[in-house]
């Protein structure tokens, strides 16, 4: 008996999952929907494009484990069909001995990740690697790369499209329901609305993924908040700056990394992201408010919870966001001969992040499976890196029920 899949949400995830369904032949029929009339043109194009080589995930949790085993695909996947990638190399710079000490755990959990070639350095050997950085010490990880995510994206959906699965752009999926004989997906697309019946559905749709998910029976939570990260961008002729990936060593008490330095494989080098809530689900700039989206997420409790912990942060992000002086001087702490006039505004994203009814932010991939509907409620970072591995978990996990009903 012939089984349709659709996926919905033509990002990377996306696009590695409907590679994934048409390759090992789980379904027979797959499409893959994305309302843009392109892909990868939110998160995935919009990311750094950093290949995370995993080493501050909680050793055993489903991200160290994929991101492990999803560089590997990746980097080979690039090498077959001729995507950029390249292994520059990232440190951590620890600025004080209290960063420093933390240098430790780190260590330990990408060493247990099996994170190759990573190991402690002093300030004399962080300046030799980076002559312009400043820092007491550093954990080098001289594996971690950057790609073409929108590249990589580009190659699967046509993979997809040569293995006999269809790819609608253009095409957003309305709604969502489940029928006596499958998932009913609605959509709208340059041939008007329609609906159709799959056996499964799957999906990937980012900063829409709980709202998708919900209109089957699921959970409302967790709910997906919008913190939009901007870049600023070195001038060309300060790049030089920088030879790697210069990033600060976490503070647990913060939800967010906070602002590093990021050659790209076109040779722009991005300075940030802060973060900072974005006014609509896909506001990429202070100019773009949904009342309807800014309703849903300050009337969540969990918001409300995460907001009364961390409304300093929230102000101090912001004011990055508003002053590219206040903004450059978060850079400069690792790069001192930094100054405003070396940047100029750059591009921003938006991270699409599970939030739990506490406030507190999920931290894990998360899959969740609703009759025929399986949905990826929360991938942030490094999600990029592991997406074939997310997508060989996730197809593998659903095989049965895509093969076989609910």
């Amino acid at each position: 008996m012939s089984r349709r899949c659709a996926v919905v949400g033509g990002g990377i995830l996306g696009a590695a999952v409907a590679h994934r369904l048409v390759s090992t032949g789980v379904a027979d029929e797959v499409v893959l929907f994305e309302k843009e009339d392109a892909l990868a043109r939110h998160q995935t194009g919009r990311n750094s494009g950093v290949v995370h080589a995993g080493l501050y995930y909680p050793p055993g949790s489903l991200k160290a484990r994929l991101c492990r085993s999803g560089v590997g695909m990746l980097r080979e996947f690039c090498l077959e069909h001729d995507v950029a990638y390249d292994e520059i190399g990232k440190v951590l710079v620890a600025l004080d001995e209290t960063e420093a000490g933390r240098l430790t755990g780190i260590e330990e959990s990408a060493r247990a990740n099996g994170v190759p070639g990573v190991r402690r350095i002093g300030a004399d050997e962080l300046r030799e690697l980076e002559p312009h950085v400043h820092g007491v010490a550093g954990l080098h990880s001289p594996t971690t790369a950057i790609v073409d995510f929108p590249g990589v994206t580009r190659a699967l959906a046509r993979l997809v499209v040569e293995g006999g699965g269809t790819c609608r752009l253009g095409t957003e999926v309305t709604g969502l329901r489940e029928s006596a004989t499958g998932v009913v997906v609605g959509s709208r697309g340059p041939d008007g609305e329609r609906e159709e019946t799959y056996d499964h559905v799957v999906i990937c749709a980012g900063l829409q993924a709980d709202l998708l998910a919900r209109g089957v029976g699921a959970p409302e939570e967790p709910r997906i908040m919008p913190f939009r990260g901007e870049y600023h961008v070195l001038r060309p002729e300060r790049r030089h700056l920088v030879r790697g990936l210069v990033y600060p060593v976490p503070d647990p008490r913060y939800p967010f990394l906070g602002v590093h330095l990021t050659p790209r494989v076109d040779g722009e080098v991005l300075v940030g992201p802060n973060a900072v809530l974005a006014l609509a689900r896909e506001g990429y700039d202070w100019r773009t408010v949904s009342p309807a989206d800014l309703a849903g997420m300050v009337g969540y409790p969990g918001f409300r919870r995460f907001a009364r912990k961390h409304w300093r942060t929230g102000i101090a992000e912001m004011r990055g966001s508003l002053s590219t002086r206040h903004f450059v001087a978060a850079a400069r702490r690792y790069v001192p001969e930094l100054a405003v006039a070396d940047v100029v505004p750059g591009p921003s994203g938006i991270r699409a992040q599970a939030m739990d009814r506490d406030g507190g932010l999920v931290d894990d991939f998360r899959i969740d499976r609703q009759g025929r509907v399986t949905a990826l409620r929360n991938a942030p970072s490094p999600a990029a890196t592991s997406s074939l591995a997310i997508a060989e978990h996730l197809v593998d996990h659903a095989r049965d029920a895509i093969a076989g009903g609910p």
